[in-house]
C-alpha cells in the first residue's frame, strides 16, 4: 500500500482509465502560467549542473518571505527536508500529533527516534489543543506540527501555537511547522510563525511549490529557519544538486504570478463551503478545514472503492495514526468537477439504502 495519495499509474493500470484525482491537495487551476514559460525556457539549459547553492532561487524567496537569505535552504520536495532535518539531528524523542503527515514519522523511525503521538480524536474536532503542552519535555528533541494540519485541515489557535514555540524553546525541543497549506488561506499572514524566526533559533518552517503553485511534479520545497548551522547540516544530509534548474526557474516565476495566487484565494473558500455543505446534504460527517481539500467520514463499506469505479480516486485515511477506515480526504478541484465527484457519492448513498 502506497503512503501517500496521487497514484494515478497505478489507478489507469487497474481500471483502464486515468482518474478524476481527488487524493492529491495541489491548485485546482493547476500549474501557475508564469511557471509554464518559465519552464519552457529553462529546457534550453537542460544541459548544464545546477546551481548546487541555488543562490537565485533562494534570493528570490528570502524577497518573497521578508527573511535573510541565509535562513533559506532548498530541497526535492518538503519531503526531502523532513528528512534532511531528520537526519541532520537525529533526534532520540520526538513528538507529532495524530493523525497528522505520515513523511515525519517515517523519517524519525529511520534514525531510530522514539516517536510520541499526541492523538486528536473526533471528540475534541481533531483540533490541538492545549493538553499538548504537556507533552513537550526536555526530552523532546523535536517536534512537528502542520499547520493547517493534514488530513483534517484546521489550523492551531495562534496563541497556543506561540505558547507551543515558548515550551519548546525552554526544553530545548527544535520546532518544525509545515505549513505547505497555509497560502491557501486568505488569512495565511495572520496564521505564520514566520515573524518569530528572528527570536527563535529552535524554530523551522516548511514550504512548498508543490501546492499553492501545483509544481507537484517538479518536486521544490523550501524551509526557513534562522539557525544557518543546522541549515547548513541539512545541506550535508541529502544529495548533491536538490534541485533542478528547471525546478528553479520554475519556482522563481512561480513567485512573481500574484495574479494566480490572488485568483486562488477568491475562488476556494466559497468552493469549499459549498462541497462541504453538499456533502453533509449526503450523509457524510464533514470537519470544517480551511485549507483546499475536505476530511470526512462515512459508515458507507468500501467507499474509495466505489468511487474509483466510477473514475475518481479520493484519498483513504485508513492508514494515518489515529484513523481507521471510513475516514477519507478529497481536495477541492474546479466546479464541474466537484460536482462530478458529488453525482458520484449521491448514486453510492441511494444504492446503499
Amino acid at each position: 500500500m502506497l503512503t501517500h495519495g496521487g497514484d494515478i499509474v497505478g489507478f489507469a493500470r487497474r481500471y483502464g482509465v486515468a482518474p478524476l484525482d481527488f487524493s492529491v491537495n495541489t491548485n485546482p487551476f493547476g500549474l501557475s502560467p508564469n511557471a509554464k514559460r518559465a519552464l519552457l525556457d529553462a529546457g534550453e539549459r537542460a544541459g548544464e549542473y545546477p546551481d548546487p547553492l541555488y543562490r537565485k532561487l533562494r534570493a528570490a524567496i528570502a524577497a518573497h518571505e521578508d527573511v535573510p537569505m541565509e535562513w533559506v535552504a532548498c530541497g526535492n520536495g518538503a519531503a526531502d527536508l523532513i528528512w534532511r532535518v531528520v537526519l541532520a539531528q537525529r533526534p532520540k524523542k520526538a513528538l507529532v500529533t495524530a493523525p497528522t503527515f505520515s513523511e515525519y514519522e517515517t523519517a524519525l523511525n529511520f534514525v531510530n527516534c522514539h516517536v510520541e503521538h499526541h492523538f486528536l480524536t473526533a471528540e475534541t474536532g481533531f483540533r490541538v489543543g492545549e493538553d499538548i503542552l504537556e507533552n513537550i519535555t526536555q526530552e523532546t528533541g523535536m517536534m512537528f506540527l502542520c499547520n493547517p494540519n493534514n488530513p483534517t485541515g484546521l489550523t492551531v489557535e495562534p496563541a497556543l501555537l506561540e505558547r507551543v514555540l515558548e515550551r519548546c524553546r525552554a526544553c530545548g525541543t527544535l520546532l518544525v511547522v509545515d505549513e505547505c497549506f497555509l497560502g491557501f488561506l486568505p488569512e495565511g499572514e495572520r496564521l505564520t510563525v514566520r515573524p518569530q524566526l528572528g527570536e527563535c533559533s529552535n524554530l523551522l518552517i516548511l514550504k512548498a511549490f508543490t501546492k499553492l503553485y501545483g509544481m507537484a511534479g517538479l518536486r521544490l520545497g523550501y524551509c526557513l529557519c534562522s539557525d544557518t548551522e543546522l541549515l547548513a547540516q541539512m545541506g550535508s544530509a541529502g544529495q548533491c544538486w536538490p534541485v533542478s534548474i528547471a525546478a528553479e526557474e520554475a519556482g522563481i516565476a512561480a513567485l512573481q504570478d500574484g495574479g494566480y495566487v490572488e485568483k486562488t484565494l477568491v475562488f476556494l473558500p466559497p468552493e469549499r463551503e459549498r462541497v462541504r455543505r453538499a456533502l453533509e446534504q449526503l450523509g457524510l460527517r464533514v470537519w470544517p478545514g480551511e485549507a483546499n481539500y475536505l476530511f470526512f467520514y462515512t459508515d458507507i463499506p468500501n467507499f474509495h472503492q466505489r468511487l474509483a469505479e466510477q473514475g475518481i480516486l479520493i484519498r483513504s485515511c485508513s492508514n494515518y495514526v489515529g484513523l481507521g477506515d471510513g475516514y477519507y480526504r478529497a481536495a477541492i478541484l474546479l466546479p464541474e468537477e466537484n460536482d462530478r465527484l458529488l453525482a458520484a457519492v449521491e448514486r453510492i448513498g441511494r444504492e446503499t439504502v
